[in-house]
C-alpha cells in the first residue's frame, strides 16, 4: 500500500486543529498518511490520532455489543410478555366460560326451586282442601246426627234445627271461601306461558 505524505500547509492545519479544538482525523485515512522524514511532531500526531481512533472504535464496538445484548434481552422480554398476555387471555376466556356455566347452573337451580315450591304449594293446597272437606263433612254428619237424635227422642228441635241450619250455612260458606281463596292464590302464582 502506498503511503501519502501531506504538504506543510495541510500538516500545520491538522496539528493546529488538534491542539486548539481537540479535533483529529479518524478512520482509515490515518493508515495511509505518513510524516516526512524527520518530522517527529507530525509523526507523533499520527501515532496519537491512530491510537485515539482505535480507542474510539473499541468504545463504539463495546456500545454496539451492549446495544445488541440489550436488544436481545428486550426481544426475550417481549416474547415473555406476549406469552403471559396469551395465557391471561386464555384464563380470561376460561373464566368467562366458567361464569356462563355458573349462571346456567344458577338458573337451573332457581327453576328446580321454583318447581319444588309449586309442587309443595300444590300438595299443601290439596291437603288444606281435603281437611276442609273432612271438617265440613264431619260437622255436617255430627250436626245431622244430633238433629236426627233429637227428632227421634221427641225433644224440642227448634233450637237444634236453627243451629243445624246455621251450622250448614256457615260451613258451606266457609268451605267455599277457603276453596276460592286457595284457587285464587294458585291462579295468581302461576306463570303465564
Amino acid at each position: 500500500m502506498n503511503l501519502v505524505t501531506v504538504n506543510k500547509q495541510t500538516r500545520d492545519l491538522l496539528i493546529s486543529l488538534y491542539k486548539e479544538r481537540r479535533v483529529s482525523l479518524e478512520g482509515n485515512i490515518i493508515k495511509v498518511l505518513k510524516a516526512e522524514v524527520g518530522d517527529t511532531e507530525f509523526e507523533e500526531y499520527l501515532k496519537v490520532t491512530l491510537q485515539k481512533d482505535q480507542e474510539t472504535r473499541k468504545k463504539r464496538l463495546d456500545i454496539t455489543k451492549q446495544i445488541q445484548t440489550q436488544n436481545q434481552e428486550l426481544v426475550q422480554k417481549q416474547e415473555e410478555i406476549s406469552r403471559i398476555n396469551q395465557e391471561l387471555n386464555q384464563s380470561l376466556e376460561q373464566t368467562k366460560a366458567a361464569m356462563v356455566q355458573a349462571e346456567q347452573a344458577r338458573e337451573a337451580a332457581l327453576n328446580d326451586l321454583d318447581l319444588l315450591q309449586k309442587r309443595s304449594q300444590t300438595e299443601l293446597i290439596g291437603t288444606i282442601v281435603k281437611v276442609a272437606l273432612w271438617v265440613v263433612v264431619g260437622v255436617g254428619i255430627i250436626t245431622t246426627g244430633l238433629y236426627a237424635t233429637a227428632l227421634i227422642a221427641n225433644v224440642e228441635t227448634t233450637l237444634i234445627g236453627n243451629t243445624w241450619s246455621n251450622m250448614f250455612g256457615i260451613l258451606l260458606t266457609n268451605s267455599f271461601s277457603i276453596i276460592g281463596t286457595i284457587m285464587g292464590v294458585k291462579y295468581a302464582t302461576e306463570k303465564k306461558e
